[in-house]
């Protein structure tokens, strides 16, 4: 709420009108793709694929926390890109978070080494702008609330 995935798509717009190839998945689609791939002993073939685009954007990552095979999916596309495609991450969690974000440690910060060593890292900062508009209006008391009380002032 934001405005990550309005920045990310807006830098992803600008980087196909300067020619490169770009691709947007959420992290949750693409779990789900590489943990069927691997199932289906295509995971060689699926990565291969997100390797292709000059830059690879994946929406919410953090959102739903990974299961432990699902990290280390996450960590094979992160190596087979580094150095060789450009990964635009948009999170709600702190990069200090992600150990819980991929269930251990030592993988979140493998993936971190790899991600953090070229990167740019940008922080938004405030209150989501979907709740910042029911507040003005009216419909929305304190800061804390949660999205059932915004649906139960709103009926």
């Amino acid at each position: 709420g934001t405005g990550k995935t309005h920045l990310a798509v807006a830098l992803g717009r600008e980087a196909i009108r300067r020619n490169y190839s770009v691709q947007f998945v959420t992290a949750a689609t693409l779990v789900a793709m590489l943990a069927k791939a691997h199932a289906d002993g295509a995971l060689d073939k699926q990565l291969a694929l997100l390797s292709r685009p000059k830059l690879l954007i994946i929406d919410e990552l953090g959102y739903l926390p990974f299961e432990a095979n699902a990290a280390h999916l996450f960590f094979q596309l992160v190596s087979r890109r580094y150095e060789r495609g450009s990964i635009l991450l948009t999170s709600n969690r702190s990069v200090g978070e992600w150990g819980e974000v991929f269930s251990d440690p030592v993988v979140a910060t493998a993936i971190l080494d790899r991600l953090l060593h070229h990167s740019t890292v940008i922080t938004i900062r405030g209150d989501s702008y979907r709740l910042r508009e029911k507040r003005r209006s009216g419909l929305l008391q304190k800061a804390g609330a949660s999205i059932r009380e915004v649906e139960t002032t709103t009926s």
